[in-house]
C-alpha cells in the first residue's frame, strides 16, 4: 500500500514537472527567443554571479557530468560568450568568466525570462501570487534547497501598506537605537511619497523581507533625478528588524537591488548614509561599494557625517 501511494505520489510530481516546464517553454530549442539551450542558458547565469569562477564552483551547483560540462564550456567560448585563464593558485585549473558579448547576452536572457513570468503572473490575483510565492517557498525547502533552509524568510515586491509600513519602522527604529528627532521620519516619508508617486516598475523597485508573515526589512531601488545621471540608480531606505538581524537579511535585499540595477541596465548605483550607521556601511562595503564623499552636516537632532558610496556596474 506504502508503495503504491508513493508511486502516485512520484507520478504526480513528474506530472507538475511535465506541466510547468511546458507552461515556461524551456524546452524549446533556444530559451526565451535567444540562441542558448536551456543549460547553456542555466552556466551562463551562474558565470554571472560572479567575476570570476571555476568549472568545478559551477558544477557544485549545478551537478552536471564533468564532461558535458566541460563541451558545453568549450561551446561557450567558440561563440564568443565566455572565456578563461590559469588559476594563479593552481594551475591545474581555469577561470572562467562571461566576456562583454556574455554580459550582454545574459542580461537578455535574464530580462526575456522575467517579461515571460511577469506576463504569466499578471493573470492571477494578488492573493493567488502570494499563494503561488509561499507555496514554491514550500517546494524549495521540503527538497532540500539550502538558501531556503538557511533564510527562514523570503523577499518579495512591495504590496499595498509596504509603503506605510517602511516610514513607520524607520522612524521609529532610528528614534529608539539613534535618537533621532522626526525630522529623519519625514525624510523618509517624503523619499517614500516620492517613490510612489514616480514609480516605474521597469526602472523602480523596492523589496520588502518577511519572516512568518511578518515584515522584517526592506530597501529601495530607484532612478536617480539628479540632471545628466539618467543611468545612475539610487539605493534608498535599506531597513532590518532586530529580530532579523544576523541571518543576511539586510545584505541579501542588497544584492537583490544590485542584481535588478545591473539587468535593467543601470550603470551605477549611488548611496546616501551616515558614518555611525556602521552595520549598513559594512553590508555596502561587501557588495563593493566604494566610500567617494563625506560632508559633516547637523540632521535629525545630531552632527554626524554624511557619506555617498557608490558602485559602477
Amino acid at each position: 500500500m506504502a508503495d503504491s501511494l508513493l508511486d502516485q505520489q512520484a507520478h504526480e510530481v513528474r506530472q507538475f514537472s511535465r506541466f510547468y516546464t511546458a507552461r515556461l517553454g524551456v524546452l524549446s530549442e533556444g530559451l526565451h527567443d535567444r540562441p542558448l539551450s536551456l543549460t547553456e542558458a542555466r552556466v551562463v547565469y551562474e558565470l554571472a554571479q560572479h567575476e570570476t569562477t571555476t568549472a568545478a564552483d559551477i558544477n557544485a551547483t549545478l551537478n552536471l557530468d564533468p564532461g558535458y560540462l566541460s563541451r558545453l564550456l568549450s561551446k561557450l567560448r567558440d561563440i564568443g560568450l565566455v572565456d578563461r585563464r590559469p588559476s594563479p593558485d593552481d594551475g591545474r585549473r581555469n577561470l572562467l568568466w562571461l566576456t562583454d558579448a556574455g554580459r550582454k547576452e545574459f542580461r537578455l536572457l535574464d530580462a526575456s525570462s522575467q517579461s515571460e513570468v511577469r506576463e504569466l503572473l499578471s493573470s492571477l490575483s494578488g492573493d493567488d501570487r502570494r499563494r503561488l510565492m509561499d507555496s514554491m517557498e514550500t517546494i524549495r525547502r521540503l527538497l532540500g534547497d539550502s538558501s531556503t533552509r538557511e533564510a527562514p524568510y523570503v523577499l518579495r515586491t512591495h504590496q499595498p501598506g509596504d509603503i506605510g509600513w517602511i516610514i513607520h519602522r524607520h522612524g521609529f527604529l532610528y528614534a529608539e537605537e539613534f535618537h533621532w528627532s522626526i525630522e529623519f521620519e519625514a525624510l523618509v516619508a517624503e523619499i517614500a511619497a516620492g517613490f510612489m508617486k514616480s514609480y516605474d516598475p521597469d526602472w523602480d523597485r523596492c523589496w520588502i523581507a518577511e519572516m512568518n508573515g511578518e515584515n522584517v526589512g526592506c530597501v529601495m531601488l530607484t532612478r536617480s533625478d539628479d540632471a545628466g545621471r539618467e543611468k545612475v540608480a539610487k539605493l534608498r531606505l535599506l531597513l532590518v528588524e532586530s529580530k532579523a538581524r544576523g541571518l543576511g537579511v539586510g545584505s541579501r535585499l542588497v544584492d537583490e537591488a544590485v542584481r535588478f540595477a545591473r539587468r535593467v541596465g543601470y550603470e551605477t548605483v549611488s548611496l546616501w548614509t551616515q558614518s555611525n550607521l556602521l552595520a549598513a556601511r559594512r553590508i555596502y562595503a561587501r557588495a563593493g561599494f566604494q566610500l567617494t564623499n563625506e560632508k559633516p552636516h547637523h540632521s535629525f537632532g545630531h552632527d554626524l557625517v554624511a557619506e555617498t558610496w557608490e558602485l559602477e556596474l
